[in-house]
């Protein structure tokens, strides 16, 4: 006898239709033949037993368990096959999914567990689902990792319907609390509009407006005085704000005859046997748990077959608009396309095709202009476009990026999960960044700068990276430095304040700005293409934003350090027009040298731990000696240091103004050295010797 396993987050007593439907569906699994438990999911190491022991698992909600992520994975990594039954949108942290029909709703996804429920559905063996429309509604957002589904119609108790030929055309019900997303505003507007009919909701008001005198309010009723009451319904209003993944009242009241007054969000009517077949759907209800049991059979007999290892044959990928960064962040995507295609043509502008031809070997890089021309020779076409779409997705070939506005995380991410769309075998977990070969040569030390952009808004004032430049020379007078001189950059060479000799302008293509990343020690940019082209190469880095914010773009080097000056200066939400028209630019032109230096040592301190150091005081600190005491400040934080002696006070005093001459034996001071580092008052710093 096969042990099935449900697991359910809510007592399936609970008269709603999730558990109503699992109700009836163990009850035919036990008919069947089935030994048929279910875990509530209070205890994880119960729960986690039983998986292990069961035959197969049907997952259905688990929103509600307090180890709900630890629970999917112990399930995704168990050797036991699973079912994923869905009933609403447990991905969603809301569990409703309004972002797709109000576009004030954004961030609304737990990234990780957005994540998650994508390997959930893809390595499951079936994933059902209550509707077309609630099945449409996961494809848009994990396309083909959902592709292995069943549809399952509500399973209305038909024997319990009570149609009458007799019906009230002067009372319009309301079953359970009148609330927002059940629909609540539309049902009280229709009563307005209808002053001389009744309404009855069975069930508290959850609204927060003037109710009209029409409308009442009764204890709430058993579904089988539900049934009898919308049997003798002339109208029934069913218009919900979120999708509704099924609407098994609204299915109920359709099969009793009623009128229906509902809009495009029920899950139920996007069946083919709405509005005019009910015997279709009575014969649809009454086979859905036959169904789905007979595809656990198919599953509990079928035996394991190798699949192919590539699935989408020949592909070119375009990445036709966007800037310089947007193609390092899309690199990661077109490699995960790489591992489940024939072969991948990449189609960059004639301009890049040298420089990403000797950088990237998962695909082969094309001229996107001879490209446009041989289309035919593909399997598959795609087009990347740009993240976010400003252009809307009118470009031929284009991708859709489901969780814009959605999820927070970088563009690199978007891109991969639009992708991992494509083929359920895509996964959409970034593992590595897409680095270059990256070879710093011993005999030639230098960092990079690059003081430009594309857009020339959002760069440091060109004046403070001479300054930086001069600083860093101070501190490292054995490195040189190669600076990124595009043809739109402004001239840094004015704003020095002495010669330079240790600078070189690197003026050429990007094959020249690829061999500088290739061997530099470290890179301090605005946020412009060729932070990204560091990132690309795994150089440590600072990147430096004001108006855009570097949540979505921000580099994406191993170590990196992001200084956003727009966070506590700036309260104006910045848009194109916005940007044009600020003077004062406060965003960047408060972000001080010092501050520059305080995000570089954190790199550094990160970057090079394994190599000889030299201890360097955060440039940010401020120190006020007094007589018997010491006050150190430091990014709005305070801390005061007592001398206990004559002794103690010539140390710290030492320790502050020359940190390398300290006397490393002295234990307490040891103490106190170590506690400064972890407040970042002290950094170990390579020396680059």
């Amino acid at each position: 006898m096969k042990s099935i396993l449900f697991l359910h987050d809510t007592d399936i007593n609970t008269p709603r239709g999730a558990e109503l439907t699992i109700k009836e569906l163990i009850q035919l699994g036990e008919k069947k033949g089935y030994s048929v438990s279910i875990d509530l999911l209070r205890n994880f190491e119960s729960t986690s037993k039983g998986i292990e022991k069961a035959d197969l698992v049907i997952l259905n909600s688990t929103s509600r368990c307090s180890f709900e992520q630890n629970l999917l994975v112990v399930l995704i990594d168990s050797s036991t096959p699973y079912i994923k039954v869905e009933y609403d949108y447990n991905f969603c942290v809301r569990r409703n999914i309004l972002c797709t029909v109000d576009r004030n709703v954004k961030s609304c996804c737990n990234t990780d567990k957005f994540h998650l429920y994508r390997k959930l559905f893809a390595n499951s063996k079936l994933n059902a689902f209550q509707s077309p429309k609630h099945y449409t509604a996961h494809y848009d957002f994990y396309g083909e990792a959902v592709a292995k589904y069943l549809i399952m119609p509500p399973t209305v108790q038909i024997e319990n319907l009570k149609p009458s030929t007799i019906k009230q055309d002067h009372t319009i019900p309301f079953f359970g609390d009148l609330n927002f997303l059940k629909g609540g505003n539309a049902y009280i507007d229709y009563a307005l509009e209808h002053p001389k009919l009744n309404f009855t909701v069975y069930g508290t008001n959850r609204i927060r407006r003037e109710i009209p005198e029409n409308i009442s309010f009764h204890s709430p009723v058993a579904n089988t005085e539900v049934l009898e009451l919308l049997g003798k319904t002339k109208q029934f209003i069913c218009q919900p704000v979120w999708p509704e993944p099924s609407g098994r009242l609204a299915a109920e009241a359709f099969l009793s005859g009623c009128e229906m007054i509902t809009n495009d969000r029920i899950g139920t009517f996007s069946f083919e046997f709405y509005p005019h077949n009910k015997e279709q759907a009575i014969k649809e209800i009454k086979q859905a748990p036959e169904n789905f049991w007979n595809a656990i059979q198919e599953i509990l007999e079928s035996k394991k077959t190798v699949e192919k290892k590539k699935y989408l044959g020949k592909v070119l990928v375009y990445k036709s608009y966007g800037g310089l960064g947007d193609i390092f962040f899309a690199i990661p995507a077109i490699n995960k396309i790489a591992e489940v295609s024939e072969k991948v043509d990449f189609a960059v502008a004639p301009r890049l095709v040298s420089f990403f031809k000797k950088y990237l070997n998962k695909v082969t890089v094309v001229d996107e202009t001879e490209a446009r021309n041989s289309e035919d020779a593909y399997n598959n076409v795609y087009e990347l476009g740009n993240y976010p779409a400003f252009r809307g997705y009118d470009l031929p070939h284009a991708l859709k990026y489901p969780t814009h506005k959605k999820v927070k995380q970088h563009a690199i991410q978007h891109y991969i999960d639009t992708v991992s769309k494509l083929h359920r075998k895509i996964d959409n977990h970034l593992e590595v960044y897409p680095y270059f070969e990256r070879n710093p040569n011993p005999k030639e030390k230098y960092f990079v700068v690059h003081h430009g952009a594309g857009f020339l808004l959002k760069i440091w004032p060109t004046e403070k990276y001479a300054a930086l430049i001069e600083r860093l020379h101070e501190m490292y007078p054995h490195l040189n430095c190669k600076i990124i001189q595009g043809p739109d950059d402004p001239d840094i060479k004015s704003c020095f304040s002495k010669e330079m000799n240790h600078v070189e302008y690197i003026t050429g293509g990007m094959e020249d700005v690829g061999e500088a990343m290739a061997g530099a020690l470290f890179h301090i940019g605005n946020d412009a293409g060729i932070t990204h082209v560091a990132g690309a190469f795994n150089v440590p880095s600072v990147g430096i934003y004001g108006p855009t914010g570097p949540g979505s773009w921000g580099s994406f080097a191993e170590h990196n350090e992001l200084i956003w000056g727009k966070k506590g200066v700036c309260n104006i939400r910045c848009n194109y027009d916005v940007i044009l028209n600020c003077k004062h630019k406060i965003c960047l032109t408060s972000v001080t040298v010092e501050r520059v230096l305080e995000a570089l040592y954190k790199v550094l301190q990160k970057a090079y731990k394994n190599d000889p150091i030299t201890i360097k005081v955060n440039p940010m600190l401020e120190v006020e000696l007094e007589k018997n005491d010491c006050l150190l400040k430091l990014n709005g934080d305070e801390f005061l240091i007592e001398y206990q002696d004559d002794t103690m006070k010539q140390q710290v005093q030492t320790l502050f103004k020359n940190p390398s001459s300290i006397d490393t034996e002295n234990q307490d001071l040891n103490l106190a050295i170590s506690l400064f580092k972890q407040q970042n008052i002290l950094f170990e710093t390579p020396t680059f010797d």
